[in-house]
C-alpha cells in the first residue's frame, strides 16, 4: 500500500470519530492544573482508531501519539499523531482543526497528511510530491515564491504564545510584513503549502503538532525551521515560509 492511500484510510478512520462530535455538546477535559489545555472525546477516540489502524498495517513501527503515548517499533520508523490539532477551534465549532499524522525514519519527516473533514479536505505529503484532495478538484501543493517580506502574509494561532522576549521578536516579525491573521492551528500551515500563506510562525510546539506538516511544506517548495534554523521534527519555536529567500529574510529579522 502505498503511504498516499494509507493517509485516505487514516484519515476517514479519524473522521469517524471527530466528525459525529463536532458542533456536539460533548464532554471537555482539561489536562493542565493551571491554564487551560483541552483535550476531548473525539481526540482520544480518534487517536485510538489512528493507532489500531497502523498497529494493524505497519506492526513493526512505533507510534508517538499525543493524547495516548508512546509505543515501542523497530527504532527507525515512528509515527506521530495528533488526532485534533486545535481542539480550542473544534470545541468553538470553527473548522480549521485538522487530524495530523507523520512518518519520521530515523529522525526525518518523510512523510504526512493533514486532514480537515468537515471541509471534505486533505493535504498530504510523501517523497513523490505534496498533494491537495477536497473542494474544487486535486492537485498538486505548490507554495507561492517570490514574495517580499513587505508583501507576506503572515500567520500565527496566537501572539499571546510569545512569551517574554519572543514577543518583541514576533512584533518586528507583524509589523514587517503587509497582512497578519490569527487562530487557525494546522490550517494555516496548510494553506501555505497550498500558496495562500507565506509566512507562519509558532512557538512552544511539541513534536506531534509540526511532524506531520513538515513534509507537506517541504514537498510544496517551502522551508521550515526552528528560530535558530535547525530541524523542526522536535518542535520548539517555529518558522515556516513559502520560499527559502523569504524564510532568510524572516530568520534575519528574527535574529536582528
Amino acid at each position: 500500500m502505498t503511504y498516499a492511500a494509507f493517509f485516505r484510510r487514516l484519515a476517514a478512520a479519524a473522521a469517524e470519530q471527530t466528525l459525529p462530535r463536532f458542533r456536539q455538546a460533548g464532554l471537555v477535559s482539561n489536562k493542565l492544573a493551571s491554564g487551560f489545555d483541552p483535550v476531548t472525546e473525539a481526540d482520544q477516540e480518534a487517536e485510538r482508531a489512528i493507532v489500531a489502524l497502523i498497529s494493524e498495517t505497519y506492526p513493526e513501527h512505533g507510534i508517538l501519539g499525543e493524547e495516548h503515548g508512546t509505543k515501542q517499533g523497530d527504532g527507525r520508523h515512528i509515527w506521530v499523531i495528533d488526532p485534533i490539532d486545535g481542539t480550542r477551534a473544534f470545541i468553538s465549532g470553527l473548522p480549521v482543526w485538522g487530524t495530523l499524522v507523520g512518518l519520521t525514519e530515523n529522525g526525518d519527516a518523510v512523510a504526512g497528511m493533514m486532514s480537515q473533514p468537515f471541509t471534505g479536505e486533505l493535504f498530504y505529503a510523501t517523497r513523490s510530491g505534496a498533494f491537495y484532495e477536497g473542494p474544487g478538484g486535486n492537485r498538486p501543493l505548490k507554495t507561492r515564491q517570490g514574495t517580499s517580506l513587505g508583501d507576506a502574509t503572515l500567520f500565527t494561532t496566537t501572539p499571546a504564545m510569545f512569551k517574554g522576549d519572543k514577543r518583541a521578536v514576533f512584533d518586528r516579525l507583524e509589523g514587517s510584513v503587509r497582512l497578519s491573521r490569527y487562530g487557525v492551528d494546522c490550517y494555516a500551515f496548510a494553506m501555505l503549502a497550498a500558496g495562500s500563506v507565506d509566512l507562519v510562525i509558532e512557538a512552544g510546539l511539541q513534536p506531534y503538532d509540526i511532524v506531520a506538516l513538515i513534509p507537506i511544506i517541504e514537498q510544496a517548495g517551502g522551508v521550515i525551521t526552528t528560530f535558530d534554523g535547525g530541524s523542526a521534527e522536535g518542535g520548539g519555536d517555529v518558522i515556516a515560509a513559502g520560499s527559502a529567500e523569504l524564510h532568510a529574510a524572516a530568520l534575519d529579522l528574527i535574529r536582528s
